[in-house]
C-alpha cells in the first residue's frame, strides 16, 4: 500500500510538471500573439510561399542557361559537325520531306453483316495482312523513298509494323482499315519497285479475287513530317 501511494505521487508530480511547462508554452505563443489553431497552417502556407517564390528564380535562371545554349548552336562552333549531324537527322527520319510522292491505299473486301462466306473462303481471305502493309512499304524503301508514312505516322528504321485482327498497331495507335502508305521520292521508280515487290503481287491477286481495295496514286508535292517519337525500337 506504502509503494502504490509513493508511485502515485510521484506519476502525480510527473504529469503535474508537465502540464505546468504546457501552459508555459502555451502562454508564451499566445502573449506573441499566435492563434494556436490557425499558426501552424499559417506557417506552413508562408513556407510553401517562400519556396515558390525560390523556385520561380530557379525557373528563371534555368530559362536563361537554356537561351545561352541554344544561341552556342553547333552551327557556330562547327559548320562541318553541324552538316553531318543534319544529314544524320535525315538519314533518321528526324526531319520533314517535302516532294512527289506515291500514295496506295489497302483496304479490306466489302462485306453485308451476316453475309455467307462462298465455298473455300475463309475471313482471313478478305482482309488487308502485316505482311501486304510491311510488303509496300518495303517496296517503297527498295524504290528509293526518302521518307515513307503509314497512315499519319512516319516511319523510321526502328518503326514496327503488326496487325490485330484487321486492324493496325502502329507504334502504339490502332487503326482501321482503309491502310493508307504514303512515300516521297521517284514515282516512277517507286512504281516500279511496288510492281516487282513479291508480297504486292500476292495481294493483288487477292484483290482480283476478293475484291480487296487497292488503290494506286501519285502526288505532285506532299509533305511527311518528321519523326517526334522515340527513336527506340517500337
Amino acid at each position: 500500500m506504502r509503494n502504490f501511494s509513493r508511485k502515485a505521487k510521484t506519476t502525480l508530480v510527473t504529469g503535474s510538471a508537465a502540464l505546468a511547462g504546457f501552459l508555459f508554452v502555451a502562454s508564451g505563443v499566445t502573449a506573441d500573439g499566435t492563434n494556436l489553431r490557425t499558426g501552424g497552417l499559417e506557417d506552413l502556407r508562408s513556407l510553401v510561399l517562400d519556396r515558390a517564390d525560390k523556385v520561380g528564380v530557379l525557373q528563371s535562371e534555368v530559362d536563361a542557361l537554356a537561351n545561352e545554349v541554344n544561341d552556342l548552336s553547333i552551327t557556330k562552333v562547327d559548320p562541318v559537325l553541324s552538316s553531318q549531324i543534319s544529314q544524320l537527322e535525315q538519314a533518321t527520319g528526324l526531319t520533314p520531306v517535302s516532294g512527289s510522292a506515291l500514295r496506295i491505299s489497302l483496304d479490306d473486301a466489302p462485306r453485308e453483316l451476316g453475309e455467307p462466306l462462298a465455298n473455300g473462303v475463309v475471313p482471313d481471305d478478305l482482309v488487308v495482312h502485316q505482311q501486304d502493309v510491311q510488303s509496300v512499304v518495303n517496296a517503297m524503301w527498295r524504290g528509293g523513298a526518302t521518307a515513307v508514312q503509314v497512315m499519319d505516322q512516319r516511319i523510321i528504321s526502328t518503326s514496327a509494323i503488326r496487325c490485330v485482327g484487321n486492324t493496325l498497331l502502329l507504334q502504339g495507335r490502332v487503326y482501321s482499315p482503309p491502310f493508307v502508305i504514303t512515300a516521297v521520292g521517284n514515282t516512277a521508280e517507286l512504281q516500279q519497285a511496288l510492281n516487282n515487290e513479291p508480297g504486292v503481287s500476292l495481294y493483288r491477286e487477292y484483290v482480283e479475287r476478293f475484291n480487296l481495295g487497292w488503290d494506286v496514286s501519285i502526288l505532285n508535292e506532299t509533305t511527311i513530317p518528321a519523326w517526334q517519337g522515340s527513336i527506340e525500337q517500337q
